[in-house]
C-alpha cells in the first residue's frame, strides 16, 4: 500500500514513523504537492466568474459579494474603516498588553528590514559612459489581510512594514468584515501601528479584483501581497500580469531537521505549532535517530489531546504529518533539501554547520531555542514565505518585492565610437536593419 493510501486508512491522529528510502521519499514528495493551489482547478471556474464581475460592475458586485459571503451591508459610505472605528479598536484590546507587544514586534521587524534596502548607483569611467541602476520604490501596494479562521495581526505587520521601509507612496489595506461590518480589532491596530493608509472592508477573490481592476471605491495597485484561502491564492494567479503579486501562497508547513541531541517535547511542540494552522498544514521530522522519533511520536499525542485546536491538529497529522527515519544526516539533508520547507528547524550537535548544506529553506531556526513561532511574531525577518516546493526558488518578502530597478545607460560620442561597428554588426547578424542604422547614422559623414 503507497503511503497516499494509508493516509485515506489511517484513522487515528498519529505522525506515521517511515523508513526513509527513494520510494517513500517519492510518495511524500507526491502527496506533499496535492496541497498546491495549482491542483484546485475545480475552484477556478467560481473564482474567474467574481474577478469577470468585480471587473464589470465594480462597486456594486463588491457589496453584493460582501453581503453574499460575510453577510455584512457595506456600501460607498461604510467601506472605508473610520478614524473612529480604529479608536474603537485600541479600546477593545486596551488591558491585553496586545498594543505594547506589537510594537515591540514592530521596531524588530523594521530595524531586520532596513538592513535590505538598496539604493540607487552610478559608474562613471573616463570614456564619459556612464552606467547605473536607479532603484524606485511602487507607488500603490495592495496588502490582503484575511479574517476567516483566524485573525492575524503578525501578517499584517510583515506585509506593512517591508512596504513602508521601501518607501511605497500608498498602501491599501482590504480585509473582510464580520457580519456587524465590523474588522477584527487586533487587525486594525496592528494595521495603525504597522502605517496602512487606508482600510477597505472587503475580502475573498472579490478584493483581490477590485485591487486588480480598481472600483468606484477601490484604486487600481502595482502590486498585491498578503496570504488568504484558496479562493484569494486562485483570485491572486489569475490578476498576475495586471498586478504584479508576491506569490500564491499554499498552506502551512515545518520541517525539524534533528540527531539523537534534539529534546523530543521541543520538538514535538514545534511540529504541532504549523498543524494547528489548518487541516492541510505539514509537519515533518527528519532525523536519524529511532529513539528520537519514537519518543516524538509519543509527545505528539499528548499535545495534541491537551491542545486547544485539537479537531484540526487531527486532520492535519493524519493528512501530511510525517516522521522520517534516515540512515545519517546527509540521507536526511538532501531529503530536506528535496522538500523545501516553509519553515526548517536544525536540532542538531552543530546546527550551523548543518546550515551551510542547506539549500532550499524559506526560513531556517538554528537551535532548540529558536522555535518558529520566534520567527513569526517577534525576531524580525519575514514569515511570508515560500511554500510547496517553492523554496527552491523563491525567498522571503522583503523590502525588494516592494522596489523596482530601472537601468541607466549614458554614452558620450566619444565612448560610443570605439564600439559602434561591434554593435552594428551585432544587429545585422540578428538581421535588425534598423537597429545597425540607429548607430550608423551617428557617425555619418
Amino acid at each position: 500500500m503507497l503511503i497516499a493510501d494509508k493516509i485515506a486508512a489511517d484513522m487515528e491522529a498519529e505522525m506515521r514513523t517511515i523508513k526513509l528510502d527513494e520510494e517513500s521519499k517519492k510518495d511524500i514528495l507526491d502527496n506533499l504537492l496535492k496541497r498546491s493551489p495549482n491542483n484546485y482547478g475545480k475552484f477556478s471556474d467560481s473564482v474567474n466568474a467574481i474577478l469577470e464581475d468585480v471587473k464589470a460592475r465594480r462597486d456594486e458586485a463588491i457589496f453584493e459579494y460582501t453581503k453574499k459571503f460575510d453577510g455584512a451591508d457595506i456600501n460607498a459610505d461604510n467601506i472605508i474603516v473610520t478614524k473612529e472605528e480604529i479608536e474603537e479598536a485600541y479600546k477593545e484590546v486596551e488591558g491585553t498588553g496586545l498594543v505594547e507587544i506589537i510594537r515591540k514586534a514592530l521596531v524588530n521587524i523594521k530595524d531586520y528590514h532596513q538592513k535590505q534596502k538598496q539604493y540607487s548607483w552610478f559608474d562613471s569611467k573616463p570614456d564619459g559612459s556612464i552606467l547605473g541602476q536607479k532603484v524606485t520604490p511602487l507607488e500603490k501596494v495592495g496588502v490582503y489581510v484575511p479574517g476567516g479562521k483566524a485573525a492575524y495581526p503578525s501578517s499584517v505587520l510583515m506585509n506593512i512594514i517591508p512596504a513602508k521601509v521601501a518607501g511605497v507612496d500608498r498602501i491599501i489595506m482590504t480585509t473582510p468584515p464580520n457580519k456587524e461590518g465590523k474588522v477584527n480589532p487586533g487587525t486594525l491596530v496592528a494595521a495603525n501601528e504597522a502605517g496602512a493608509d487606508v482600510i477597505y472592508k472587503v475580502g475573498g477573490a472579490q478584493a483581490i479584483a477590485a485591487l486588480a481592476y480598481g472600483t468606484e471605491s477601490i484604486p487600481r495597485v502595482d502590486k498585491i501581497v498578503g496570504p488568504g484561502n484558496i479562493y484569494v491564492a486562485l483570485a491572486k494567479k489569475a490578476v498576475y500580469g495586471y498586478v504584479s503579486i508576491d506569490s500564491i501562497a499554499g498552506p502551512s508547513e515545518i520541517l525539524v531537521l534533528a540527531d539523537e541531541t534534539a529534546n523530543p517535547r521541543y520538538v514535538a511542540a514545534d511540529l504541532l505549532s504549523q498543524a494547528e494552522h489548518d487541516e492541510m498544514a505539514s509537519a515533518i521530522l527528519v532525523t536519524t535517530s529511532k529513539e528520537l522519533a519514537e519518543k516524538v511520536s509519543e509527545q505528539v499525542d499528548k499535545f495534541i489531546e491537551e491542545l486547544s485546536r485539537k479537531e484540526i491538529l487531527t486532520k492535519s497529522i493524519e493528512n501530511y504529518g510525517y516522521i522520517l527515519i534516515a540512515d545519517n544526516m546527509d540521507e536526511a539533508i538532501a531529503v530536506a533539501n528535496d522538500i523545501a520547507s516553509e519553515h526548517l528547524e536544525i536540532v542538531t550537535k552543530d546546527p550551523f554547520n548543518t546550515m551551510t548544506k542547506i539549500r532550499n529553506a524559506g526560513a531556517i531556526f538554528l537551535g532548540e531555542y529558536s522555535s518558529e513561532p520566534l520567527g513569526d511574531y517577534f525576531a524580525g525577518p519575514n514569515h511570508v514565505l515560500p511554500t510547496n516546493g517553492t523554496a527552491k526558488f523563491f525567498s522571503a518578502l522583503s523590502v525588494d518585492d516592494f522596489i523596482k530597478k530601472s537601468s541607466i545607460i549614458s554614452f558620450s560620442k566619444e565612448a560610443l565610437e570605439p564600439i559602434h561597428n561591434d554593435i552594428m554588426a551585432f544587429a545585422t547578424a540578428e538581421q535588425l536593419t534598423a537597429h545597425a542604422n540607429s548607430i550608423k547614422v551617428r557617425f555619418e559623414k
